[in-house]
């Protein structure tokens, strides 16, 4: 007799087979759907920044001062 359905017989035919394939991808989507959000959430693997790395940033985007750097560095190094 012929196949019927997606014609995987080996996978049990008629519902089973019909059925097995897409919820299999479906699996899928959802697994790098979530992977993709877990990964958008965490900035260089982690969660928080050192004090050192948001005087740098706060120095870089120029809300303080050389000098004012300077001397909150020393602090923060000792």
């Amino acid at each position: 007799m012929m196949g019927y359905g997606y014609g995987c017989d080996f996978l049990g035919g008629g519902w089973f087979g019909m059925m097995l394939i897409p919820l299999f991808l479906i699996g899928i989507i959802v697994y790098a759907a979530v992977k993709l959000f877990h990964n958008s959430n965490v900035r260089d693997g982690r969660e928080s920044n050192s004090p050192l790395e948001i005087l740098n940033e706060r120095f870089a985007r120029g809300e303080i001062g050389e000098e004012e750097y300077k001397q909150k560095k020393v602090l923060l190094l000792r």
